[in-house]
């Protein structure tokens, strides 16, 4: 009797030891992860471009995306401010942080495994409003609206609809229109008083989309659809009227490649057999980054490079010169610096761990580096 009473006492005892367990872990997810500060560069109090926020896209399924902050002024880096300001947000900024920009007095940050975007103070970060929206990817903003691209369709669904373009109100930050386009889109851009949008049909290898939509914004109804190639991604705009977008291909016999459209026209007007994974356009540069499988290793192999949009030549002339690329495991996200021109390209290592986000002068040599969040991915400059 008293040997089955003690195997009940221990039996007991184990169930409220896990239950402890439970509650404690429970307690500790909730409480939000502190903030951290680190001096990175000489305060600079009359800087022109006060910051810029970085928003981490984290690991997928694991609410782990978080906003970092650079401020010029103070030369103080600022980690994880998001849930530092907003603690009563239970699972933080949420699940892979896919866009940033900044508007006016706000920041939006979209979510897009909590399909959701963020509407913060810009100052503070601090949340104002959050905006539904499914499987929401890309924003871009003109004449008091955001425009916001969006799957619908959940992860992997080779039925999944056609993807839309969200229309929001920038001041009562209510959604008050959508235009169906392609499935599956990304990256969009205005030019004039049109809106363009890459579409991906990534979910459908098979069958992937490989078009660019043009959406009238004073009708906000699509009126074309410029063939391109298949499975697009990135978007950008040049100051002559040129779209610089990317095919990643079909990952096996398909390479990606690198295409201009010309917005007089709605055309394309060349091609470049370039895999450009990642690029940002500055004045008459445009700085990207390529990766391609080497089939002897079958390991990825990354290249950097600038083009000159002007005249569309791929320049000989490196953003980083000193060795520096040798160091990045795998670099994702790229931005230069207004006014310095200084290139920033972030470094997402194995997608699971911390990032490095470095710093290159106009020589190419590296100034500074940073460690950041999981997954460094997007920019947003605050000026004063």
């Amino acid at each position: 009797m008293k040997k089955s009473l003690k195997l009940f006492n221990l039996s007991y005892l184990a169930i409220l030891l896990s239950v402890a367990s439970v509650l404690y872990s429970c307690r500790k997810d909730l409480k939000p992860v502190p903030e951290q500060q680190e001096t990175l560069l000489p305060p600079d109090p009359n800087a022109v471009v006060k910051g810029f926020y970085l928003v981490n896209e984290g690991n997928m399924n694991m609410n782990k995306a978080s906003l970092d902050y650079l401020d010029y002024t103070k030369g103080i880096y600022r980690r994880n401010i998001y849930n530092e300001v907003n603690p009563e947000v239970v699972k933080g900024l949420g699940d892979v942080g896919n866009d940033i920009g900044v508007y006016g007095s706000k920041l939006y940050v979209v979510v897009n495994i909590s399909n959701k975007v963020e509407v913060l103070d810009v100052r503070t970060g601090k949340r104002i409003k959050q905006i539904n929206i499914t499987n929401c990817r890309y924003i871009t903003f003109k004449d008091g609206k955001a425009y916001v691209t969006a799957y619908l369709g959940t992860a992997g669904d080779a039925n999944a609809t056609k993807g839309i373009v969200a229309q929001i109100d920038t001041l009562s930050l209510a959604e008050e229109k959508r235009v169906e386009v392609g499935r599956q889109p990304e990256e969009l851009v205005i030019v004039g008083q049109k809106l363009y949008v890459a579409n991906s049909g990534g979910y459908s290898p098979q069958d992937y989309e490989k078009t660019v939509s043009v959406i009238d914004l004073n009708s906000f109804t699509v009126i074309k659809n410029i063939d391109v190639a298949i499975n697009l991604h990135r978007l950008k705009a040049d100051q002559y009227g040129d779209l610089y977008v990317t095919s990643r291909g079909n990952y096996f016999d398909i390479p990606s490649k690198m295409f201009v459209i010309d917005t007089k026209t709605d055309q394309l007007k060349k091609t470049f057999d370039l895999a450009v994974s990642n690029l940002t356009i500055d004045g008459d540069l445009a700085y990207f980054w390529a990766s391609a499988l080497n089939p002897a290793s079958n390991k990825f192999e990354y290249t950097y490079g600038m083009l000159n949009v002007k005249d569309e030549t791929i320049m000989e002339r490196k953003f980083i010169t000193d060795g520096t690329d040798k160091n990045i495991m795998t670099p994702y996200g790229i931005a230069i610096h207004p006014v310095t021109k200084e290139v920033l390209i972030t470094d997402a290592k194995d997608y699971l761990t911390p990032g490095t986000l470095y710093c290159f002068d106009t020589n190419g040599r590296k100034k500074w580096s940073v460690t950041t969040g999981d997954v460094p991915a997007h920019f947003a400059f605050i000026y004063k």
